[in-house]
């Protein structure tokens, strides 16, 4: 039993031994990482502060060489989801949305993310007067997503659409606002990744993590 303890404990310090700084969960978990050439890896918090009027909120996703990727869920600092992005490249990629408190869609964007490794990057875009129809655009990579894509924009009151926005690789092509007169708020379904979070926290606490610095 000794030596399987041995084998496990010199398996944990070699695990932590490759971050240069980290944070644990209250599972043991590693967050936070920090490679020993000072990048983001792995799974990460980061939590901003409310600034000048602006209410802060904490983000939880994954970084890659120092660089966002894939799903990033924002929450409020009481603890709600108020939005799902998704990152490619470390910029915003896909279809981004945002919710208001009662986890209500609020705004819906869509984003092209360029390879910031690139001077200039080949697109294919699809032609709006032929379906399915596509021809290759050669974009200067200024080092940011472009708006690209319907963008869309819900009314408070009653959840439906008030205004659409339409762009091609940052350009807005067209917006079109739709009447938005004093009704009856209809009770519109919550989106799904509303849904699961609510599902998969309820009754839990709000997460805490401690610092594991190892003091380089």
């Amino acid at each position: 039993m000794r030596w399987m303890f041995l084998i496990l404990l010199l398996f944990s310090v070699n695990a932590f031994s490759q971050w240069k700084d980290y944070k644990l969960n209250p599972q043991g978990d590693t967050l936070n990482r920090i490679d020993v050439i000072n990048r983001k890896q792995g799974p990460w918090v980061n939590r901003y502060e409310t600034v000048r009027g602006e209410p802060g909120y904490e983000e939880e996703g994954w970084y890659v060489h120092n660089r966002k990727d894939g799903e990033w869920r924002l929450f409020s600092l009481q603890g709600d989801l108020v939005g799902v992005e998704f990152y490619k490249w470390g910029l915003k990629d896909s279809v981004c949305r945002y919710y208001n408190k009662h986890g209500e869609l609020r705004l819906e964007q869509r984003w092209k993310a360029i390879n910031p490794d690139k001077l200039y990057d080949t697109l294919m875009i699809e032609d709006p007067d032929k379906f399915d129809t596509y021809r290759a655009v050669i974009i200067k990579n200024e080092g940011a997503s472009l708006r690209h894509g319907l963008w869309k924009y819900f009314d408070s009151e009653t959840g439906m659409v008030s205004k659409t926005e339409s762009y091609v690789l940052g350009e807005l092509e067209k917006a079109k606002s739709q009447s938005t007169a004093p009704t009856a708020k209809k009770e519109i379904a919550k989106p799904k990744e509303v849904l699961d979070f609510e599902k998969k926290n309820a009754g839990k606490k709000k997460v805490r993590v401690r610092d594991g610095s190892t003091g380089n």
